[in-house]
């Protein structure tokens, strides 16, 4: 069985997505659907930046967004896909129900754009941080983050389990600065501040999940099929209130994506794609199983390794 994969904030650089609008006609027209959804010039963007521009969050989110399903459009013109699970991790959420048909590409595209919004306006700039930590288990890393609150008085908790040795914390950025000491006393290898903009998945982004709110409850959601996958409890999902929910809880607590490779596994899944910019989830789908086939749809040089991944009797078509 295969499922479908799609990146997060992390994956984006300025070209994305150029080569394959110029390609076909199918990435195309969603490149130029998101223009006309969000009033702007989102694939200008995409192909030519600035870097900077590209790097603010309400509109990296609708960027990775629209590069990631103008891949997916282009495969499924090459060859069928039919998937047994789609997931993403965090903000590849919405773009694996767009894959899942549940989500309009439209309704999609201004839900992260406003999502972004609200997760840059939750906390000042500068007060917040995320860093990962190599080299330790999660439960090493859990406890520093509670000694580092209780020292600091500040945020500090797991964002992310992204793999076996590697959680990504986040917070206020004192707390987070301590926890990863702590954390490399009691053992990590190392720890790696990332340069984003907020302090994704924790209780600080609260505010931004009560603004979201409203703007989910709104979204004409259908049940997803394939099944999603989801971030917050690592099962399948096809109830699309519960999916909203979830999608609300996912703005403040840790994406579980070390479980969720495992969960696909125990369902039968022996390949996944990954679909977007980079190749950071193939990575860690190899660290958490290794023995599930792994292939990535980055750009258009990638088209006909994935189509033989997905298709393998449409390989060479």
């Amino acid at each position: 069985m295969l499922a479908l994969l799609f990146p997060g904030q992390g994956s984006q650089a300025v070209g994305m997505g150029r080569d394959v609008y110029g390609a076909s006609a199918e990435a195309r027209a969603v490149f130029d659907a998101a223009d006309a959804a969000l009033g702007l010039r989102l694939s200008r963007i995409c192909f030519e930046g600035p870097d900077s521009a590209l790097r603010a969050t309400e509109i990296q989110q609708p960027a990775l967004l629209a590069t990631s399903v103008a891949l997916l459009r282009a495969l499924e013109a090459r060859v069928p896909v039919s998937a047994a699970y789609v997931a993403g991790h965090s903000l590849g959420e919405y773009t694996a129900l767009v894959a899942a048909g549940a989500l309009a590409l439209e309704d999609a595209l201004r839900l992260v754009h406003a999502r972004g919004r609200f997760m840059q306006e939750a906390v000042p700039e500068g007060r917040g941080a995320m860093a990962a930590v190599l080299g330790a288990p999660a439960e090493v890393v859990e406890r520093a983050c509670r000694e580092a609150e209780r020292r600091t008085g500040g945020v500090a908790a797991p964002a992310s389990y992204n793999a076996p040795g590697q959680t990504v914390v986040a917070g206020d950025a004192a707390a987070v600065e301590a926890a990863c000491a702590l954390a490399r006393a009691a053992g990590a290898r190392r720890s790696v501040c990332l340069p984003v903009s907020a302090p994704f998945h924790c209780s600080l982004m609260a505010p931004a999940a009560e603004k979201l709110a409203p703007e989910l409850a709104r979204a004409p959601l259908r049940p997803p099929q394939p099944p999603l996958v989801c971030n917050v409890d690592a099962e399948p999902h096809a109830d699309p209130r519960r999916i909203l929910e979830l999608l609300r809880r996912q703005m403040t607590v840790p994406v579980r994506f070390t479980e969720m490779v495992r969960r696909l596994a125990s369902l039968g899944v022996g390949r996944v794609l990954e679909i977007g910019p980079g190749r950071v989830l193939t990575g860690l789908v190899a660290r958490s199983e290794a023995g599930l086939a792994r292939a990535n749809l980055a750009g258009l040089d990638d088209l006909p390794g994935a189509a033989g991944f997905v298709a393998p009797s449409h390989g060479s078509s």
